[in-house]
């Protein structure tokens, strides 16, 4: 993918520090997150990433590490829901964890000072003025809600406003869809998964796979677009041509989760990304129009961008 390399630039050696556990005795368990920067590089631009269920501040190295070798801080916290946790169903928690999720990405903002002084020398380097979140599969869900995304209730009333001013755009991938399609079993259980895009102002990238095969939907994978064609602030989507929920493997490498391993889907991930952070955060205002080009001449058979 040449011609991708060369919209978003040369990758540099990191560091990561983990876990940096911060106290939240209010959360039941403290808040533990992974912070991960370039080595070298000064006004660097944040990413706030949110895990899907289960997983932890170890999970989706392949966009971590290279959003941090391309110039990005990045912040990954634990949710309650994490495998890493003993919080199960039966905990009084749980029915409000999708809310507590929200609350652990407000709380990496509102104590990003301490979180970024872990990395010796990261305080002076970063810019926590240039911001994005981004999330996968629930991780989505959860950060959709800070970028003006709403939840409504069983009535259709929307709920608590999340929205962040703080957060500047929004990378979302394998975001489920509208609850009007939700499967029994999702009606049943997932009451939060009932999302109002129509107040999703701040720009946001949707990543999808067509193939992505949800039991949570009485849909297809077209479900996993409906922020897309129902949102203001979600200009741009990226498919994956065969991809499923893991989108090829962006969870981890060898992970079990993934079912549609493909290096290639991953690759493509991982650089039209770059460069949209590039672009919405303010690094290089160019670098996103040059990875559309570059992916319509190089990805054909991996996937595409469509704009509106």
């Amino acid at each position: 993918m040449t011609n991708l390399d060369s919209a978003i630039g040369a990758a540099t050696a990191i560091v990561s520090v983990k876990p940096v556990v911060h106290a939240a005795p209010e959360r039941g368990d403290d808040l533990q997150v992974r912070v991960s920067a370039p080595v070298s590089g000064n006004a660097l631009p944040v990413v706030v990433f949110s895990h899907g269920f289960g997983g932890s501040l170890d999970k989706y190295a392949p966009l971590a590490d290279f959003w941090a070798a391309h110039g990005f801080v990045v912040l990954q916290p634990t949710h309650l829901d994490s495998r890493t946790l003993a919080v199960t169903p039966d905990d009084p928690r749980y029915p409000n964890i999708w809310r507590l999720r929200i609350a652990d990405v407000t709380r990496v903002l509102d104590d990003f000072d301490t979180l970024v002084a872990a990395v010796p020398g990261l305080a002076d380097r970063v810019d926590g003025t240039r911001i994005a979140v981004a999330g996968h599969s629930w991780g989505a869900q959860t950060t959709s809600t800070l970028l003006g995304a709403g939840v409504l209730d069983a009535s259709g009333t929307p709920g608590e406003d999340f929205a962040d001013k703080r957060v500047t755009a929004g990378v979302l991938l394998s975001l489920t869809g509208t609850g009007e399609s939700l499967s029994p079993f999702a009606a049943e259980n997932f009451s939060f998964m009932r999302p109002d895009f129509s107040g999703l102002t701040t720009p946001a990238l949707i990543v999808t796979g067509d193939n992505d095969q949800s039991q949570l939907s009485t849909r297809g994978p077209d479900w996993f677009t409906d922020a897309y064609f129902m949102s203001p602030g979600a200009q741009h989507l990226l498919t994956l041509f065969g991809g499923e929920h893991s989108l090829g493997g962006i969870v981890g490498y060898s992970s079990a989760e993934t079912t549609d391993e493909n290096p290639e889907r991953v690759a493509l991930i991982q650089r039209v990304t770059t460069a949209y952070l590039r672009t919405a955060l303010g690094v290089d205002a160019g670098s996103f129009a040059a990875a559309r080009t570059a992916a319509a001449q190089d990805a054909d058979t991996v996937g595409r961008i469509d704009s509106k």
